[in-house]
């Protein structure tokens, strides 16, 4: 299901999270959890893994991460503050230490000339109130590529707060 390179990267952020006793939670919008999954696909991941949110609706983002719905209309879901506030809305709803959020527009359709098919937004957030945003625009290359390298930046991400 996973390529061995994207293993070998989930296995450092598990080691690395293991080694700080960090536990990590997802808020993912456009990789519809396949972050959780990589990283639940390594034996042990449950010592670090506390829970992931699938927030693909734009109500989802509210109810369960208190994104606010104002901030989702003005900015849109594939913004940098609603990623900001994502990955804080998943380390407050969590037991966790560390938080990675992703938004974005994977395509085939939904983008615009401001926020085209590739555009992701990824936010990680740490307990001390330190967040680190990246912004990827990876083009129109293919709905399921976008979803990998978007699963493939966050994850190192991740490793650059750990």
């Amino acid at each position: 299901m996973f390529t061995s390179s994207q293993l070998r990267l989930a296995e450092r952020v598990l080691a690395e999270a293991r080694d700080q006793n960090v536990r990590i939670a997802t808020a993912e919008s456009c990789t519809g959890g396949l972050i959780g999954a990589l990283l639940t696909e390594i034996p042990g991941s449950s010592e670090v893994i506390d829970r992931g949110f699938i927030v693909y609706s734009n109500r989802a983002k509210q109810d369960l991460l208190g994104v606010p719905g104002d901030l989702i209309a003005d900015m849109g879901a594939v913004s940098e503050p609603v990623a900001r506030l994502m990955a804080e809305g998943a380390l407050s709803n969590s037991n966790a230490h560390l938080a990675v959020a992703v938004t974005g527009i994977a395509g085939p359709s939904g983008g615009t000339p401001l926020k085209p098919i590739g555009l992701v937004h990824i936010a990680v957030a740490r307990e001390n109130r330190s967040i680190r945003h990246e912004a990827h625009r990876f083009g129109d290359i293919g709905r399921s590529l976008v979803r990998t390298k978007t699963l493939e930046a966050a994850l190192e991400l991740v490793l650059a707060m750990l």
